[in-house]
């Protein structure tokens, strides 16, 4: 769901109510990548001559239609290959995972609502980060997000240029597993980048030639004091300042309390960490909720110098806070003669 709000010079923030009557859109069918489903059937250990045959015969884009062409011819020829209805199912269920929305555009944006339509996500579309591309090179707002279908969990594209259109598909690879995926607003060294949390445990950084395919992940930090001694992940998309990238983090401590922090990443090479909190940022006020012990954002902006966190209390709450970046920034430690580019230390 959407929500319009506006910032004040001030910092205050001030969200308007939900629409009276909330949609779904129209689904149609959409694109598909066969980069992804071949790295999508290797996952799940399918018959990899079973899908050679099928999509090698396929570009790189592709439609339904097409699709059920190699499919049907697949089946054909079932007399003289293995698992053949287990690769057709198993692409039938992925290529169900990509589809586009469309709303009416005389709809107001808190009456559009994204609901699950493919089986993969049944149970739910979760934690979207969504994030401007500023280098015109994709779609102009991106989002990953959580796919759930009662047992698994896969990172799926979400992408529109007016939040009237959306399409959505699935993205593969090792360093998308899991959740937490988080693109950068604009590519690095020419390639698209992103925060993974693939390991479940630490921060890391992943490249992409295509916004779908995540190969390799790198770690860029671990868990280190006790409000994140579990695991970490971040927030959403890093942000870029003038001192590096900010990233707003998460870690997880004793009896699962989820507690938020902040890093800084090299303009140039985000893979060094050059700044970080020495504590949490903000923590979960009480053990109330409907899961307790929790406060967890999937994204923020800046806005007049000020970085507004918009973040959740317990899956039942939602709150904003505000504060001064330049502020924030000073008041990260820096690696041994690391000195603040452009901030007084």
């Amino acid at each position: 769901g959407f929500r319009a709000g506006v910032v004040a010079a001030d910092g205050s923030v001030v969200v308007a109510a939900g629409g009276p009557a909330p949609g779904t859109g129209t689904t149609h069918p959409s694109r598909h990548y066969r980069r992804v489903l071949h790295r999508k059937l290797a996952d799940v250990g399918d018959d990899h001559e079973n899908a050679a045959y099928v999509l090698d015969g396929l570009p790189e884009c592709f439609d339904d239609a097409q699709l059920a062409v190699r499919l049907d011819a697949l089946a054909a020829d079932a007399g003289t290959r293995r698992h053949t209805s287990s690769t057709i199912a198993n692409l039938r269920r992925l290529a169900e995972g990509s589809y586009r929305v469309a709303f009416d555009p005389a709809t107001e944006l808190s009456d559009r609502v994204l609901w699950p339509n493919a089986a993969m996500e049944q149970h739910g579309m979760e934690d979207a980060r969504f994030v401007e591309i500023t280098d015109a090179s994709a779609p102009r707002y991106c989002a990953t997000y959580t796919a759930y279908d009662g047992a698994d969990t896969a990172v799926h594209l979400l992408t529109t240029d007016d939040f009237v259109t959306f399409e959505v598909s699935p993205v593969a690879g090792a360093a998308a597993r899991g959740k937490g995926l988080a693109l950068f607003p604009r590519r690095i060294g020419g390639r698209y980048a992103a925060l993974s949390r693939s390991d479940r445990e630490t921060n890391a950084l992943a490249f992409s030639d295509d916004l779908r395919c995540w190969d390799e992940a790198r770690t860029i930090q671990r868990p280190n004091a006790s409000w994140e001694v579990l695991q970490l992940g971040n927030c959403g998309s890093p942000i870029e300042t003038p001192e590096g990238w900010l990233v707003i983090t998460h870690g997880v401590g004793p009896l699962r309390t989820y507690a938020l922090g902040a890093l800084l990443l090299d303009l140039d090479d985000p893979q060094q960490v050059i700044g970080a909190t020495d504590g949490p940022l903000l923590e979960p006020p009480r053990h109330d909720g409907y899961v307790p012990n929790v406060v967890y954002s999937c994204g923020s902006i800046v806005v007049g110098g000020r970085l507004v966190l918009p973040y959740g209390i317990g899956d039942r709450t939602i709150a904003v806070a505000t504060l001064d970046v330049r502020e924030l920034v000073a008041s990260m430690r820096r690696p041994a003669g690391r000195r603040h580019r452009g901030v007084a230390p």
